[in-house]
């Protein structure tokens, strides 16, 4: 799907995500962690990726569903982003900390040249 880099579409998003994993099975609690994991990938692209829009793709697979968010806006440099420290938290920047806990498996990959895609998978019956 190609999104406008508009916050009001990430509820469009959140929507036809939770309507894929319900069909695939994926329990209640499932379904609100990759909705969250979603929009906080959508925001991220809208937020800082500079470009008018970006791509979701969904990969369905027996157990498991990958959600890609994809920019071509500008990018960064993934291991300059610190871990959150939880103790103090900061009103902003607990984005991909939040992904990580979240879903399974996580890969991130950003070029300042060719944007930033956010590879997220979710395991059907995998607790965490």
């Amino acid at each position: 799907m190609e999104i406008a880099s508009n916050p009001q579409y990430v509820s469009v998003v959140r929507l036809t995500t939770s309507g894929i994993a319900n069909k695939m099975g994926f329990c209640l609690d499932d379904i609100e962690d990759i909705k969250v994991a979603v929009s906080e990938a959508c925001t991220n692209a809208i937020k800082h990726s500079s470009d008018n829009k970006f791509y979701v793709e969904y990969t369905i697979f027996e157990n498991g569903l990958t959600i890609e968010i994809i920019d071509n806006g500008k990018g960064y440099n993934v291991d300059s982003v610190d871990k959150p420290n939880l103790n103090e938290p900061k009103e902003s920047g607990l984005g991909l900390f939040i992904i990580e806990s979240l879903m399974d498996d996580v890969m991130i990959k950003s070029d300042v040249d060719s944007g930033t895609t956010i590879k997220m998978t979710k395991y059907l019956g995998v607790d965490n």
